[in-house]
């Protein structure tokens, strides 16, 4: 039987999921877990796709489907998805405690939260990159919670908006913060990721050519370290200070170095060995990291 994706476009259809009364706020609501996995259909092969933006706070016993595997939060931990990512509970799974925040992307459209919502990239981790939080943390979170259930469970009046905005983005600094605390507490394993990063970078453009493989891209090296892009990005950029994408083009620019002082290959020809398609993007970018380009590197030195 083939798996079935139960799509959730609006406030109202979650409600409707879970046996809700009508929404008090046709876009957000807060969601008591038990509930939902409580109340939900129990089909095995079905895939939940949401259309909103979740913040979850999960302590439950059995085992969560989160893309391609599955994942063990029976300690509590908070989960963020961004509109369309898919969820898929095991049948088995039964919640100790927990809540969801759901946010229709329209109730940030045009706000300044709204246009930094990239920012707040833990959106885009997996489901092992969980935010663990701690007793005083889980407090603070709460208290976020609480103060938007309120606001938008008043009559909706023209301060509503602003107000639930500022204290969804209240939420999401703090869960900036506790991320920054689990990066530095963790750091023992997180520099063994960025040495791991280093090998396989090296490993990679110690190739004679990269003609046939081409550039690589930042996904390559997360999934090989079994990361999302986004997480590699963020734990690389707080441990080294640049980003995995700025860290593929310094170590591809020193193997350009390489190649324009120890060769008589043009600049095309490295290009093309390189892995570029087109030369004008090598240069482009060449010039970029050193302020000249690849020809006048090469007269210079």
């Amino acid at each position: 039987m083939p798996d079935k994706y139960i799509d959730l476009q609006s406030i109202s259809d979650l409600h409707k999921l879970v046996k809700y009364a009508p929404p008090k706020h046709p876009l957000i609501s807060v969601i008591d877990h038990a509930d939902f996995y409580a109340k939900r259909p129990k089909e095995n092969n079905a895939f939940y796709r949401f259309g909103f933006y979740t913040i979850s706070c999960k302590k439950f016993e059995g085992l969560l489907k989160y893309g391609k595997g599955y994942y063990d939060f029976s300690e509590g931990s908070l989960l963020f998805t961004a509109p369309g990512q898919v969820l898929a509970p095991g049948p088995d799974v039964t919640v100790d405690e927990g809540w969801a925040l759901f946010i229709h992307p329209d109730l940030i459209h045009g706000t300044d939260l709204g246009r930094k919502m990239h920012q707040y990239t833990f959106f885009n981790y997996e489901a092992n990159e969980a935010l663990h939080i701690s007793e005083d943390e889980k407090l603070i979170i709460k208290d976020c919670i609480t103060k938007i259930e309120k606001e938008y469970s008043q009559n909706i009046d023209k301060h509503s908006q602003g107000l639930i905005v500022s204290n969804i983005e209240l939420l999401l600094n703090y869960c900036n913060r506790f991320y920054d605390r689990q990066f530095y507490t963790r750091a023992k394993v997180n520099s063994d990721v960025v040495q791991q990063f280093e090998k396989i970078l090296k490993d990679y453009f110690s190739q004679d050519t990269l003609i046939e493989t081409g550039l690589p891209n930042v996904k390559y090296f997360a999934s090989q370290l079994n990361l999302s892009p986004n997480y590699l990005s963020d734990l690389l950029n707080k441990f080294t200070g640049k980003t995995t994408q700025e860290h593929i083009h310094l170590e591809l620019v020193d193997k350009a170095k390489s190649l324009l002082w120890g060769t008589n290959n043009s600049i095309s020809e490295i290009a093309y060995g390189l892995g570029f398609e087109h030369p004008s993007h090598f240069t482009k970018i060449f010039k970029s990291k050193t302020g000249k380009s690849p020809s006048e590197y090469r007269h210079l030195n």
